[in-house]
């Protein structure tokens, strides 16, 4: 999509304010930061049948619900936090996707402990590769978003399926799929 300066940019973002500074300043951006990492993979899994927009409209809702996805905090949690959740309308309430939260939260603990957050799911990072040219080519998922996922339900993680985890790795810059033309890539 042509912007008003000449330049390109993914047109998956369209011209919402919200989702092109999304493109702009985040999306693709490698992030190895383990609660950035945490975050982004439960926003992605509270995604799962939704439009990325109405996670991004909501994040802020989300970060102040979930205590700054901070594991520590949200892996003690249990059913009086799950309603608490359920009531609140700034966020998607959804029974599952709140305990797979919690879960994932738990999990994220023991992996952190063990190997570290960031390098586990990086180890699934596939190698550079040239960007596509357009949306078609852009694949839905991998090999290695695959793989990530299997790893991630082994680990106690929801809603984590190769699409979710495909998704995960070009939000977190694991793989670059900024069009070819994209001046953000």
């Amino acid at each position: 999509m042509e912007n008003a300066d000449n330049s390109m940019r993914c047109p998956w973002c369209g011209t919402d304010p919200l989702y092109t500074a999304y493109h702009d300043d985040e999306w693709g951006r490698p992030e190895r930061d383990p609660r950035r990492l945490f975050e982004l993979l439960a926003l992605e899994s509270f995604q799962a049948g939704l439009a990325w927009i109405t996670i991004l409209r909501k994040r802020e809702r989300f970060r102040a619900a979930f205590h700054g996805f901070d594991p520590a905090v949200i892996a003690s949690w249990g059913e009086p936090e799950i309603e608490r959740l359920l009531q609140d309308p700034g966020i998607v309430r959804h029974r599952g996707k709140i305990a797979g939260t919690i879960r994932g939260a738990q999990a994220f603990l023991r992996i952190e402990a063990r190997e570290g957050f960031s390098p586990f799911l990086w180890s699934f990072a596939p190698p550079p590769a040239p960007r596509p040219q357009t949306l078609a080519d852009v694949p839905a998922q991998t090999p290695q978003s695959q793989a990530m996922s299997k790893a991630l339900k082994r680990e106690g993680f929801n809603f984590v399926g190769p699409t979710i985890t495909y998704a995960f790795m070009q939000a977190s810059g694991m793989v670059n799929d900024h069009l070819a033309a994209c001046r953000w890539g």
